[in-house]
């Protein structure tokens, strides 16, 4: 009855592993520990429930009985006191008065996995294990009673392989929760605390939104580098760019149209907004640009020719004849003239003055000889910066010393 729908409550079908994503204080433990007593539990409390042998795994021992056994939300304080399975310490188990055990292992011991056999299991914050891949070989060697096994896994994302890798297999369910979703049952302020410190940055966005962060290896980009020069941007700009990289198609499921501004002040170049669309007609696409033209008084605006030739000036004349317009042509790849820009964001000479999701997550995944689908976003980001800083016409350029 109290349950959050979105996430506490087990999801339907023949799945093997429910996998919880969850911001800081979602209740994900509340909700492994409701599963593992609906599994243990019968409809009496001497009746046998749908699973006799649990393995409980935390990073440690310690968080394992401290969290998910003793915790405010962990399974003896949830459970009824008829039903409440005593905590055997030397043996380091739960024992439920039908019968059920539920034994504790810590992550940082693959090995003492490896013998023992369950119907049923309980992974908290894997996302953190050191072992994740040997703790989880392991166990899934164990998972071997009963009809169908299954295991929760509930975590706050984190950037390692394994989580991938469980996300995408096809007898996997995933459910997202953000912190504001378990509002009710936090300290008053919270929210607005933490909100006011991480709004708006990467850690935010993985602790309280409970989104993974995916870095692709050898990215151009990192995290940790856009995140270095995020900031409040400032009041006036020498120069304010729009840049474009159309499509080839406008209509539903083609790539975006990447449109991006950025500004120049002090010899550095500042992202200000995203404005990318995708599956836009040619015309909508043009009126967002020239919206976006005027909306930040911006001196100048380029797209790519490539793909549409003349054809991407006319548009952008039919919805505003004055625009300050210059074409610009790739006769590099897309790794080549990203790298200046790249490079850049090293020197601390780019900067993002807000959070942009969709462009930071692109930047990431792009890498020299590959990136997930077409980084459009991206290169209107490069043409922006390369006008700025870069090209013969503009203000600073990049010199070695």
């Amino acid at each position: 009855m109290w349950a959050l729908p979105g996430h506490q409550l087990p999801p339907p079908g023949e799945w093997r592993t429910w996998l919880i994503l969850g911001g800081r204080g979602a209740g994900k433990t509340r909700a492994g520990a409701e599963w593992v007593r609906s599994m243990a539990e019968g409809p009496t409390p001497l009746a046998p429930g749908r699973r006799r042998r649990v393995a409980l795994i935390a990073e440690t021992f310690d968080q394992a009985r401290e969290v998910m056994v003793e915790g405010e939300s962990g399974i003896r304080a949830v459970s009824p006191p008829d039903r409440a399975p005593h905590y055997e310490v030397t043996r380091k188990r739960l024992v439920w008065p039908n019968g059920a055990e539920a034994r504790l292992f810590s992550a940082q011991d693959p090995e003492s996995l490896r013998g023992p056999q369950f119907d049923a299991a309980w992974c908290d914050e894997l996302a953190k294990w050191k072992h994740a891949r040997e703790v989880w070989d392991m166990l899934q060697f164990g998972l071997r009673l009963g009809d169908a096994p299954q295991q929760i896994v509930t975590t706050t994302p984190r950037r390692v392989p394994l989580l991938t890798e469980l996300m995408r297999a096809p007898d996997t369910v995933v459910t997202h929760a953000p912190t504001e979703a378990n509002r009710a049952n936090l300290a008053p302020g919270f929210i607005e605390a933490v909100e006011r410190r991480f709004k708006g940055t990467s850690l935010g966005r993985q602790e309280l939104m409970g989104e993974l962060l995916t870095e692709a290896p050898g990215a151009l980009w990192t995290r940790a580098t856009i995140e270095r020069g995020r900031a409040a941007p400032p009041d006036a700009f020498e120069r304010i760019v729009v840049a474009v990289d159309p499509p080839v198609t406008g209509k539903a499921g083609s790539d975006e149209c990447g449109i991006v501004v950025a500004g120049l002040a002090r010899g550095v170049a500042w992202v200000l907004e995203d404005a990318s669309v995708q599956g836009a007609a040619p015309r909508a696409w043009a009126e967002r640009a020239v919206a976006a033209y005027h909306a930040h008084e911006a001196d100048r605006l380029v797209a790519e020719v490539n793909q549409g030739g003349d054809l991407v000036e006319a548009l952008v004349r039919q919805v505003d004849p004055l625009v300050s317009y210059r074409a610009v042509r790739a006769t590099r790849g897309k790794a080549a003239r990203a790298e200046p820009v790249a490079a850049l964001y090293e020197q601390g000479r780019v900067r993002h003055g807000g959070l942009f999701p969709a462009l930071e997550d692109q930047m990431c995944a792009f890498t020299g000889d590959r990136s997930e689908g077409s980084p459009d976003r991206v290169d209107a980001l490069v043409w922006a910066v390369t006008e700025l800083m870069l090209s013969a016409g503009g203000a600073p350029r990049v010199r070695r010393l």
